[in-house]
């Protein structure tokens, strides 16, 4: 009769060796600290990444807004709607193919980047690491995303 399996050190199935585990856990920490930062903003994450996308390459038309964050259409309607009703951004048709639409910043919408220019400093302060560890972190990250994007 054999006793109990004593897990080994380099257990493949340890939860800490675990990557899926660490980005996750990773993923909602860091989301929570951008929380308090972005409320008085009346943005939520998902809405903040959008409204980055839009700061840097205003005008989108929805489906490239979807290409560059890595969004499906049902994912990212509820939050265009959200801040289309907010007074940040305005969905019209592109004149050019009525089919699209095309997603621009109203002035509020673009009076806001100022305000947001104060949340990655914060960040940075809140998690309190160098900023190379940071950008490393980011370059290793992208390499994932790369890794695991189709």
């Amino acid at each position: 009769m054999t006793g109990p399996v004593d897990p080994s050190p380099q257990d493949l199935l340890d939860l800490e060796r675990q990557v899926c585990f660490a980005l996750a856990v990773a993923s909602r920490n860091v989301i929570a600290l951008y929380r308090p930062l972005l409320e008085p903003m009346g943005l939520t994450h998902p809405q903040y990444l959008v409204m980055l996308a839009l700061w840097q390459h205003a005008p989108l038309s929805v489906r490239e807004l979807g290409h560059l964050l890595q969004l499906d259409p049902g994912t990212l309607s509820p939050l265009l709607k959200r801040l289309e009703a907010g007074g940040l951004i305005r969905r019209q048709r592109n004149p050019h193919d009525e089919r699209a639409l095309a997603v621009t910043l109203t002035d509020a919408g673009q009076e806001l980047r100022a305000e947001a220019l104060k949340i990655p400093p914060a960040v940075v302060e809140r998690l309190g690491l160098p900023l190379e560890n940071l950008e490393r972190l980011h370059a290793a990250l992208t390499e994932v995303i790369k890794a695991t994007t189709p």
